[in-house]
């Protein structure tokens, strides 16, 4: 194998591998029944002028499985990070005492589970969608290999095998993925 075929391989699988790493952390943010700290990845607070992340300025532990607790480091910006967490429309209205902040998960009713359980299926179709779009730059960069370097057909079309498997490695990651994330939103 030559060194830019190897090279157009590695860089693929590390397409794919970014792409299905997204995907997960696009679920993390996703809210199940469960109280989970990923929810909070895209609260930004406003801190001294400065936009800085809601998870750099404060420690974010679960308590009892179904409330976030929220202690800041530094307690003179309860009400920023109170206006920041209703900001980011997470669906939770958070209570502060004064030391802490407490974000209590409600359980999700059967309809909005479906309703995020779709939203899952759509995030895992999206990354489908990125993994082939993938495979089809890494096609047509082993066709203009194939040009430069004159390779024989049947290498030529034992490559492509080797893009369709990896293709496909990925897309069942991404079922698996986006099955376990579903039975965990509509367990109860």
């Amino acid at each position: 194998m030559s060194e830019a075929l190897e090279e157009l391989f590695l860089f693929g699988e590390e397409k794919m591998e970014k792409a299905l790493s997204q995907l997960q952390k696009e679920f993390a943010t996703v809210r199940s029944g469960r109280a989970n700290p990923g929810i909070l990845d895209k609260v930004i607070v406003e801190y001294y002028g400065a936009p800085t992340p809601l998870r750099q300025m404060s420690q974010v532990s679960v308590q009892d499985g179904t409330t976030l607790v929220i202690t800041p480091y530094d307690k003179t910006i309860m009400k920023e990070i109170e206006k920041a967490i209703i900001k980011a429309e997470i669906g939770i209205t958070p209570n502060s005492d004064g030391i802490c902040i407490r974000l209590p998960f409600p359980p999700l009713t059967e309809e909005r589970r479906r309703e995020i359980a779709k939203d899952v299926k759509k995030m895992g179709e999206d990354s489908k969608v990125a993994i082939r779009n993938i495979r089809r730059d890494m096609t047509d960069s082993l066709k203009k290999l194939e040009k430069d370097e004159n390779m024989p057909e049947d290498s030529v079309k034992d490559n492509q095998d080797k893009i369709q498997k990896l293709t496909d490695k990925y897309t069942a990651n991404i079922d698996k993925a986006v099955e376990a994330k579903e039975k965990e939103v509509m367990t109860v």
